[in-house]
């Protein structure tokens, strides 16, 4: 069960405050589902070839994403930038701090439940490449899962281990990733000393008329459900991202993609669906420059009413602050710890060494 002093607030969420409370959380899940939940994130046998695991592409080095502008499919090897061996996918892996209080997930928003996202992943051809007979082959003919699973779930004991007990224990697992003891927390809370002159001021510029970006990142979680379309600049050599409209018949959505998280921002660089930018000065930056400035007219796309018509006015001083005040929303204290061996007994996954350790702390 969740303790949290956003518990105590009241105040409507959807008005960029810092004392409102927190959405529900996906809490039904018990501590040994969790825990198995775990070990499979961590464990490559849930992959077609054995070589890749959730953790591969969402690993606590990385702030639960890889450090690449797009991730990597079965076949790859290794961890961050310059992990080699395996076909690229189109967009970056996005962070999984905080996926138990969201109501939306994937970067199209296509998927409303832990569950169904981490099917996705699972039996897509380009990411995990398996398939729910040989998952389900795999983990029945490991003693280790075996006895895992009927302790996970006692009323399944005499019975073989099913995808619905795999993706419940790893929505489990993702719902421990909870991310809300940053010093902005602190701040939020009463100790206003938690935060620098500059991180106040990146606060006041965040949630002010002028950059509006609570608008959309919405505290306490600095995301949202919404579908947004920023008019993200296109990636050289390939076709444009439509994002949302793949899935949904509204020409509106051409373009869109889910508001993602800014907690722990400052550990997953580069940015955007594809990685367009390696810094969040340039993120801001791209916002600062004003509305549609980075497509062409013929994408057609609705940006996003949010955006300024014309150029920002936010001085270089401001831009700084907002870069600051991210900073501020950094908190990895519940970091879950690495399994040393997973039950199949192949190689965990490690950080490698340009992890960005400068978002610690």
């Amino acid at each position: 069960m969740l303790v949290s002093l956003y518990a105590l607030y009241q105040a409507d969420p959807g008005q960029g405050g810092m004392r409102v409370p927190l959405p529900a959380l996906r809490n039904r899940f018990t501590a040994a589902r969790a825990d198995l939940g775990r070990y499979l994130f961590f464990d490559p046998l849930l992959s077609k070839d054995h070589t890749l695991s959730c953790a591969h592409c969402h690993h606590p080095a990385f702030g639960f994403s890889d450090g690449r502008s797009t991730s990597m499919g079965v076949g790859g090897f290794g961890i961050g930038p310059s992990r080699s061996g395996g076909k690229p996918l189109r967009r970056a892996a996005p962070t999984l701090w905080n996926v138990g209080f969201l109501s939306k997930l994937f970067w199209d928003g296509r998927a409303t439940s832990l569950q169904t996202q981490a099917i996705g992943p699972l039996f897509s051809a380009d990411e995990m490449g398996n398939n729910q007979a040989n998952l389900e082959r795999d983990l029945n003919a490991n003693a280790t899962y075996r006895e895992l699973f009927s302790t996970a779930f006692p009323s399944t004991r005499a019975k073989r281990i099913t995808l619905r007990e795999i993706v419940d224990a790893l929505a489990a697992f993702e719902t421990t990733l909870i991310s809300i003891n940053s010093r902005y927390d602190h701040y939020a809370h009463g100790d206003f000393t938690a935060l620098t002159a500059q991180e106040i001021q990146g606060l006041n510029v965040f949630r002010g008329f002028a950059a509006r970006c609570a608008q959309c990142h919405i505290p306490p979680l600095f995301a949202s459900s919404e579908l947004a379309v920023v008019g993200a600049p296109e990636v050289v050599g390939s076709p444009y991202d439509l994002g949302a409209a793949e899935t949904r018949s509204d020409s509106a959505l051409r373009g869109a993609f889910k508001v993602p998280t800014l907690r722990n921002i400052a550990c997953t660089p580069p940015y955007f669906q594809a990685g367009q930018f390696q810094s969040l000065e340039e993120v801001v930056d791209f916002y600062n420059a004003g509305r549609g400035h980075a497509v062409s007219e013929d994408l057609n796309l609705q940006i996003h009413w949010n955006l300024h018509m014309t150029k920002s006015e936010l001085s270089r001083s401001d831009v700084s602050a907002v870069v600051a005040f991210l900073g501020a929303l950094t908190d990895e204290t519940l970091t879950p710890a690495t399994p040393a061996m997973v039950p199949s007994g192949l190689p965990v996954v490690q950080p490698s060494p340009t992890s960005p350790n400068s978002c610690r702390g």
